[in-house]
Parts: C-alpha cells; sequence; structure tokens
C-alpha cells in the first residue's frame, strides 16, 4: 500500500474501532477452560455409584489407604499414557499439583536419595520450549529454577539446540514438554522427535528428567488427526526409563475442578515418590477416582465421550480460523496455525506488536491472554506470540471476539507501517 492508501485504511479502521468501544463489550478469550456444555457431557458422574463403593478388587473406596490409586483407574488411564498399568500412579484431581511435586522433590530430597537433590548444586536450569504453557514456566520461576528457552519447531522442540545444551551443561536437570497438541501452536511432536528425546537421559548429566505433560492425549477435533509415538517405548529401547515422568489428567475429559490426574515413571521413581507422598497422604480420593471408572468404562467410552467433545469445540475454532484467513491472509500482518486438536490457536503478530493489541482488544472490553505469558518471566523477545483460547465462551462470543481481535491486529500492523517500524 502506498502511504495515501495506508492512512485511508487507518481511518477506516479506527472508526471501527470507535463503534467497537461504544458497544461496551465484555468478551473473553484468554484460559482454555472447558465450557458449561463441555462438563455437562459428565454429569452422569454424580450418583452413578449407586451406593457401591467397593472396587474391583473387594477395596472399600470410601476408607484410607490406596496411596498409588486404584488398579482398575491405573488400566484405564495407562492407556492414555501408552505404558503399562503397574508404572502409574493416581493422584488427586490436578496433574499440575503432581508435577510441582515430582520437581519440588527431586530439588529438595533427591529421587535418587539427599546426594541426588538438585539443590546441592549451585546453578539449577530447565529446558523450556517456546512459545509454551505459562503454569509450567511458573512452577520453576516459584522454585528458583532457571528457565532456558529453546524455539518450538513444527515437529517440536528443536532437538539440536536441545541436545546441545544438555550435553554441555550439566546444570540442565529437566525439560519440560507437551507433546500432543502443544501449548499453545498446537503441534504434535513427530516420532523422530520422540525418539530423540527418549535419548536424552544418556546425554544429560545425572538426575535429569523429562517432564512430560501428555494434557491433550486424546484431545482430537478430527478423526485424522496426528498420532504421537509413545515415549514409553523409546524408552525402553534406551535404557533412559527413570529419565523421564509422564503426566496426564481428566480435566479436559470430564469435570475439569473434580477429575483425576495420574503419572507414570519407572519403578525407581514410582517407589521413591510414592515414599515421599506417604509424608503428606494417607491416600489420594479413591470414590472419584471409582465413578471416573464407572462412568468412561473402557478405551472406547473415553474416545466416544471426546467425541462429544470435539463436536461441541470444533465449530469455535473454525470460526476463529476462518476469521483469521478472511480478514488477514496475506496481508503480512500475522501468522498462525490450524491445530488438530487441544485448546489453543497460536497467533504471531508483527514484531513489536502483540501487547499493543492485547491492550487495543482489552481496551474495547475483549481480554486476551496476556502478551508474552508463553514464554518464561513473561519476556517474548519478540513481543509476537498472543494464544487464543476458544473453548470457553459461547460460539456467537468466539465470533465476536475472533472479528475483534482481527481488527486489532490490523490496526497495530497499519500503525506500525506508517510510523516507518
Amino acid at each position: 500500500m502506498s502511504g495515501e492508501q495506508l492512512q485511508a485504511e487507518l481511518q477506516a479502521l479506527e472508526s471501527r474501532y470507535t463503534e467497537l468501544a461504544a458497544r461496551q463489550l465484555k468478551l473473553d478469550l484468554t484460559r482454555g477452560k472447558p465450557s458449561a456444555a463441555q462438563v455437562a457431557l459428565s454429569d452422569a458422574l454424580d450418583g452413578i455409584l449407586g451406593g457401591n463403593y467397593r472396587a474391583a478388587d473387594g477395596t472399600d473406596v470410601r476408607n484410607y489407604g490406596g496411596l498409588d490409586g486404584l488398579p482398575e483407574a491405573k488400566q484405564l488411564f495407562a492407556g492414555m499414557l501408552e505404558m503399562p498399568a503397574d508404572a502409574i500412579l493416581i493422584g488427586g484431581n490436578s496433574s499440575l499439583t503432581l508435577m510441582y511435586a515430582v520437581i519440588d522433590f527431586a530439588l529438595s530430597f533427591g529421587l535418587r536419595g539427599p546426594e541426588s537433590a538438585w539443590g546441592n548444586s549451585d546453578e539449577v536450569k530447565f529446558l523450556c520450549p517456546v512459545p509454551g504453557y505459562d503454569r509450567h514456566f511458573a512452577i520453576c520461576e516459584h522454585l528458583g529454577i532457571e528457565m532456558v528457552p529453546v524455539p518450538m519447531l513444527a515437529t517440536g522442540p528443536d532437538m539440536d539446540a536441545v541436545e546441545k545444551l544438555v550435553a554441555a551443561d550439566p546444570a540442565i536437570k529437566g525439560m519440560w514438554c507437551v507433546p500432543r497438541f502443544s501449548n499453545p501452536t498446537g503441534c504434535v511432536y513427530s516420532r523422530a522427535t520422540v525418539e530423540r528425546l527418549a535419548q536424552l537421559g544418556n546425554i544429560a548429566g545425572d538426575d535429569f528428567v523429562l517432564m512430560y505433560d501428555n494434557a491433550y492425549a486424546v484431545h482430537t477435533l478430527y478423526p485424522d488427526a496426528e498420532p504421537l509415538a509413545s515415549l514409553y517405548a523409546a524408552c525402553e529401547r534406551h535404557g533412559t526409563l527413570d529419565s523421564v515422568f509422564q503426566f496426564g489428567s481428566t480435566s479436559k475429559i470430564t469435570f475439569a475442578g473434580a477429575g483425576v490426574a495420574f503419572m507414570g515413571s519407572s519403578p525407581a521413581n514410582l517407589a521413591a515418590f510414592k515414599q515421599h507422598l506417604g509424608f503428606q497422604s494417607i491416600g489420594p480420593d479413591k470414590v472419584n477416582q471409582l465413578r471416573h471408572v464407572r462412568f468412561l468404562g473402557d478405551a472406547e467410552g473415553l474416545a466416544a465421550l471426546m467425541g462429544k467433545h470435539a463436536e461441541l469445540l470444533r465449530p469455535r475454532f473454525e470460526a476463529v480460523l476462518e476469521i483469521l484467513e478472511a480478514e488477514l491472509a496475506g496481508t503480512g500482518m500475522g501468522e498462525w496455525l490450524s491445530p488438530r486438536g487441544g485448546y489453543f490457536i497460536s497467533f504471531n503478530t508483527r514484531p513489536g506488536l502483540a501487547k499493543t493489541v492485547v491492550k487495543l482488544a482489552a481496551d474495547v472490553g475483549v481480554a486476551l491472554t496476556p502478551a508474552g505469558a508463553t514464554f518464561p518471566y513473561g519476556n517474548d523477545p519478540e513481543d509476537s506470540n498472543i494464544r487464543l483460547a476458544p473453548s470457553f465462551p459461547s460460539l456467537e462470543d468466539v465470533q465476536a471476539t475472533a472479528e475483534v481481535f482481527a481488527l486489532c491486529v490490523k490496526l497495530a500492523s497499519v500503525r506500525q507501517r506508517l510510523a516507518g517500524n
């Protein structure tokens, strides 16, 4: 566009923006919460036990005990992580709680005794694929662990960079991963990436752990969504099971605030963690575990429920993507990915504009995830990445929010061009 054309475009955009401000909108695309319709899919959990509180082995789930969970719950959720049932521990309702507990244990007490505690070292670092999950980064920041960003590619983390870093620096004690429908890019780690991740335990320094948060293992939007290779099988081949903890939950499957969380690892890791856990708890909520087993049944029951979730989510994602395509494709004002599952859409503005776009949206009543949230310490060096979360609002609100977002991207981009940046 010429300078005159840009000025005319700016005038039109600012006029539309003023009209939006007058409407006093209250829209929110900040976090990937399930909608009310989604959690209602699992309302049958309420009362499903019908007074029968006996597990398959006769255990009365109302009583104490069972620190690592019910066997039938392990069997059900082991399939999500593609691990054997005896490699699974069932926790409470939050996988984030389990992740924090593992890192805190490794930092303060050591997975293999006091001499292995990360806190014995002057420095403790974690590799963080970016853009990534802000709550992972928050755990590290809270516990004083230095975060080292590594780029995310379409195939997963840049493994050349990862391998070079862990081989050179023994202070790197771990790495975060969201391997399927990664938060926020939506990519699925390739088979080659999973294979290389499984070998990190043989490259890294002592007591390295891969924190493999498989939060979206079954959260497909389309039947042809790319599968994820088994990390457990790869680790068995390379003898690195001790270097991996896998995590999952039903938080976006049944009730987000009253689901079941679980993790899997090697026998040695589970034994050490279970002993540590015994000082904190006499056992998790086995009633909730049993009602989930009765409600979901098996892998087929789980798949059927996730198909219903996809029917609710798919139109929301498609609405955002259609508006981005119609308003911004070919303009050079932004780039985005079209995920086949998960809960997010990752959008990159022109460098230096993410914070501006988020503020423009906020000023007309549209809340977006803060710019920088997908990077350690909230610092996106390009100031370009914005995570969109279309799951919770109504379809009409999602459409309205996407339209406002596209307008704000255009407005910020045109102003930047006229300023000569």
